[in-house]
């Protein structure tokens, strides 16, 4: 039976990540790789605070309960098979296609064009135009390790272990997320954070996919919420007007105690609220991944206009942002989910969904 509430989790996070980028863009935080001098707005800011500590660890917790119930039907040369079309091709093939925009907006923001050759310019923009594929690249890499603990682990006794995790264990499990945000983290590159996150898939796979400890959770949502929310104002008074991506603040305890809080609070919450379908989480199921592909070029091609073309208000480049954003993200979609090669390339689409 599928699990509507992972679905909505998923969606919803997506459309997050498409505000927080708004917020990003113009950030008064200090925070590098948004437009550079842009007028700014403190609340907005504010929400950035507020999502960034924990919403891709989410991502990854919800993605890993998904490979489980994915793997109960694929075999593990299935399951890398589907994920290369999907992850691994819009990942890379994709870059040449429309995310190199991304690339060479950055670099011409950046003063860098005045130092590449011209015949270079192309090619160092499909390297530099990465932006968010960086969550489906991490998302391959844990697949092919996921496979090889299941290999190394056939009759499924590390599975079968975790479903027995209670109360007590699942709220301390804290301390791993906390001791995994201090490894494996990328200089410069904040984003690539190999520790955390592979620990929040694996944390999704072995453990949060048992039915009994997702009924733990649901137990808990109310007071996980709560703490959620009285963790959200502390966490961002605590570090306003700090560089939430520094790893000062990554990982440091009270971050990843809020992380994990808001996550605990998220899984219950939806388990108990939103674990239903209808026909607009329908299309947001279906859709949310390729908006989540599309959304960066397309932001970084409006704020660019707005900042270098005219002269709005501070707040009226959000609002306008945040609006052609979505609205734009969601008809380059549907327009190219109906072209076969732009399809496969950028959407990881094989054929007419």
């Amino acid at each position: 039976m599928r699990k509507f509430y992972l679905d909505n989790i998923r969606w919803t996070t997506v459309l997050l990540v498409l505000v927080y980028h708004v917020c990003y863009m113009f950030n008064g935080a200090g925070v590098p790789g948004g437009i550079p001098d842009a007028a700014n707005v403190s609340v907005f800011d504010a929400a950035a605070y507020l999502v960034y500590p924990w919403f891709m660890a989410l991502l990854f917790v919800v993605a890993g309960m998904s490979a489980r119930y994915s793997l109960q039907m694929r075999t593990g040369r299935q399951f890398l098979k589907e994920r290369a079309v999907k992850l691994l091709i819009p990942s890379t093939l994709g870059l040449f296609v429309i995310h190199w925009i991304t690339g060479y907006l950055n670099i011409k923001m950046g003063g860098g064009l005045v130092y590449i050759p011209t015949a270079l310019v192309y090619p160092v923009s499909v390297i530099s135009g990465i932006g968010p594929l960086w969550f489906i690249q991490m998302l391959f890499l844990f697949s092919c390790i996921l496979i090889l603990l299941r290999r190394a682990d056939p009759s499924d006794k590390l599975w079968t272990f975790c479903g027995r995790a209670n109360l007590p264990v699942i709220l301390l499990l804290f301390v791993l997320i906390f001791a995994s945000a201090q490894i494996l983290n990328m200089p410069v590159l904040t984003m690539y954070r190999f520790g955390i996150y592979l620990t929040s898939f694996l944390i999704g796979y072995y453990m949060f996919s048992h039915e009994n400890v997702q009924s733990g959770i649901e137990k808990i949502a109310l007071p996980m919420l709560c703490l959620a929310i009285i963790g959200a104002v502390f966490y961002t008074f605590y570090y306003w007007g700090s560089n939430y991506t520094s790893p000062e603040c990554l990982q440091s305890i009270i971050t990843n105690l809020y992380l994990w809080i808001v996550i605990l609070a998220a899984i219950g919450c939806f388990k108990k609220y939103f674990n239903y379908e209808t026909a607009f989480t329908c299309y947001m199921t279906k859709s949310s991944f390729g908006i989540y592909i599309l959304h960066y070029p397309v932001l970084i091609v409006t704020c660019y206009i707005l900042h270098y073309y005219f002269n709005f208000p501070a707040v009226l480049n959000y609002v306008i942002a945040l609006l052609v954003e979505f609205v734009m993200t969601f008809a380059v979609y549907e327009g190219m989910k109906r072209i076969p090669i732009l399809r496969y390339f950028v959407l990881g689409i094989k054929g007419r969904k």
